[in-house]
């Protein structure tokens, strides 16, 4: 009899536990929901977190925010003697073409290899913010993961090769 209702308890106790970690899991699944919703266009203007992924419909593509490959602007509050450049990797991918990164920079720079556009799948896709600036007391390492980035996304007009990637 003893042994019965030490393994009742203890099967009460794993549904009790199991019942908790439900009501943990739904706030979780709301913040994921509004995570993507940081993806919202506005204006033609498409907005990612850093690591956010987004299928977009229109464009038939999926679009991936990879991360900061360099980040040399010039911190808020010191003067300096460029203004530095942001380049962000932003992952590509078409419904029949295989996964590109482009390299989408804040500024223009030819001599550099910067460009703020570049054409992918008969489309241009253009630069329009890197946001937060760095720091002067934390740099650009304090701020890795919060980046966000601004782009639009337009057919590119008399493109003969809908497939060409400027590298």
């Amino acid at each position: 009899m003893f042994h019965k209702a030490i393994i009742f308890s203890l099967g009460m106790l794993t549904l009790a536990g199991c019942d908790a970690q439900k009501k943990t899991k739904t706030p979780d699944s709301a913040a994921n929901t509004s995570g993507t919703k940081s993806s919202v266009q506005k204006e033609g203007i498409i907005y990612l977190n850093q690591g956010e992924n987004k299928f977009l419909k229109e464009y038939d593509m999926n679009v991936t925010f990879k991360g900061i490959s360099e980040d040399s602007r010039c911190p808020e509050g010191v003067n300096c003697i460029w203004a530095g450049v942001a380049v962000a990797q932003i992952e590509v991918m078409g419904t029949y073409t295989r996964p590109t990164v482009l390299l989408l920079a804040s500024s223009d720079n030819a001599g550099r290899n910067y460009y703020m556009s570049q054409e992918f799948n008969g489309y241009t896709i253009s630069m329009k913010e890197i946001t937060p600036f760095p720091k002067s007391d934390g740099g650009v390492k304090a701020l890795e993961g919060k980046y966000k980035v601004a782009f639009t996304i337009k057919k590119t007009e008399g493109s003969a090769n809908p497939d060409a990637t400027r590298k």
